[in-house]
């Protein structure tokens, strides 16, 4: 099984979705942070955008931790989270905070849609190392995702400007460690 992790509305073709709202294709209605029904090691791989800075930051060891508890053995674990990095060099360039009030304390228009957390490449790696992963790196979305599925993981400043832009999401893989 693969999971994706706050799908929200995106559908993402093979994998099992999970989100806190029952939308029409979410498989398991339920807190990200808890995956008491799903069993030790039975997951391949998660999928996880944008989902891990609306844990609260004392949470977010555990919440790693219980998704490492999914993965089998060797299975991989793709992150996306807002790259607080990204948004300082791009703030120091243009000097408008209010283009970055959605990456850094969300959108706000739900209970859910709130930040807690910020992270930059050393925080994430920390976290993940001390939560049973490994071998964590950038990957490049355009590996992963298929063509025309567009989520948070290719955000870019200007909006989808690919080739000029900034990427404003931090898209980490690691791996989960053998035994």
């Amino acid at each position: 099984m693969k999971l994706h992790i706050g799908c929200g509305k995106k559908y993402l073709a093979g994998y099992k979705h999970l989100d806190v709202i029952a939308y029409e294709h979410v498989d398991f209605v339920c807190d990200a942070r808890r995956l008491s029904m799903i069993e030790d090691e039975s997951v391949s791989e998660i999928y996880a955008c944008h989902i891990l800075e609306h844990v609260d930051r004392s949470e977010v060891p555990d919440v790693l931790k219980e998704w490492n508890r999914v993965l089998k053995f060797g299975g991989l674990i793709r992150l996306a989270v807002p790259d607080f990095e990204s948004i300082l060099q791009e703030y120091t360039e243009n000097k408008d905070l209010e283009r970055f009030q959605g990456l850094l304390y969300g959108g706000q228009t739900y209970n859910y849609n709130f930040h807690h957390v910020v992270f930059d490449y050393d925080i994430l790696k920390d976290a993940l190392e001390n939560a049973g992963f490994h071998r964590c790196s950038r990957y490049d979305w355009r590996d992963f995702l298929p063509d025309g599925y567009d989520d948070y993981s290719r955000a870019y400043l200007p909006h989808m400007d690919v080739e000029h832009g900034r990427l404003m999401s931090l898209n980490m893989i690691a791996s989960k460690k053998l035994g």
